[in-house]
Formats: C-alpha cells, structure tokens, sequence
C-alpha cells in the first residue's frame, strides 16, 4: 500500500509545510537522497508544542510532540517530492529532546516519531537508522526536533 494511501486511511492531517527561520533549506534533494532539516512539533495554526521534558510536560507529552514534528516533515516532504511515495527508505533520523538533566528516556520520546513513520511507510521502508539525545534547550523552546535522510525516486 502507499504512503499517500496509509496517510488518508489512518485520518492524518498533515499541517502546512514550514517555511526555515533563519538562512537554510527546509530540504534539499541530492544524490538520490533528501536532507530534511530539523523540524519542530508544528500546529496547524502554526504555533509550536514548547515545553521541557521532566518540568513542563512528561513522556506521554512529549511523545506527542514527536509525533507531530513527524507529521511537519511529511509535509515538507510532500511539498517538496510531489508525494510521500517517492521516498524509497528512511535512512537516518536524528531525534532531539529539550529535557531537564536528569531525563534519561529521549529514545521514547522519539519513538512517537519512528511509530508515525512506521505506520505511513511500513515497517520495511519507514524504520531506518535513528540517534536520541536530550539537550538543554531547543530553538523557540520546542520540546523536540527532529531530522532524517531519506533515499527517494527521483524519477517520479
């Protein structure tokens, strides 16, 4: 099944792709490769889940977060590719975490992206290679962000 028809049967909304803050590509095609930059947990309305892992919200939470930093980059990679089937494997992510020090659980946080993945490519396509680490502070004060690679058709 395709990754457009998965995204329609499980109810998914994507929100509008982000537009960068600063001097960058949201994503850039190259080699058979697209080098998505780190998203943060985007709304519809634009505005942003914020918040510190271990103080502002717990793991459930921050889950959530990743999950919707996953639905971002699916929409940046739509806009830019024409369509979610083009991409033919998620090669690496890099999950990041705004947590108090003594957090030690970013990898769980992160899987709320690697499931969404998972559920709209497959388990074949959709689980690539993935790092997770907490830091102190994200840009805006997002709780998390996310980047990955992904090989895509660029035939299509």
């Amino acid at each position: 099944m395709s990754a457009e028809t998965r995204i329609s049967q499980l109810g998914l909304k994507l929100p509008p792709p982000p537009q960068p803050t600063n001097l960058y590509r949201s994503v850039v095609v190259s080699g058979g490769h697209a080098y998505v930059a780190g998203h943060g947990p985007i709304l519809d309305d634009g505005g942003l889940i914020i918040g510190k892992v271990g103080a502002d919200m717990d793991v459930n939470e921050a889950r959530a977060a990743a999950r919707q930093a996953g639905l971002a980059i699916l929409s940046t990679l739509r806009a830019r590719l024409g369509s979610l089937d083009a991409v033919r494997q998620v090669v690496k992510s890099l999950g990041m975490v705004n947590c108090t020090p003594d957090f030690t659980s970013p990898p769980d946080v992160i899987d709320g992206y690697s499931e969404l993945f998972a559920e709209v490519f497959g388990e074949a396509v959709g689980i690539g290679a993935r790092s997770a680490v907490g830091v102190s502070t994200l840009p805006f004060g997002m709780a998390v962000e996310i980047e990955v690679i992904v090989e895509v058709d660029e035939r299509r």
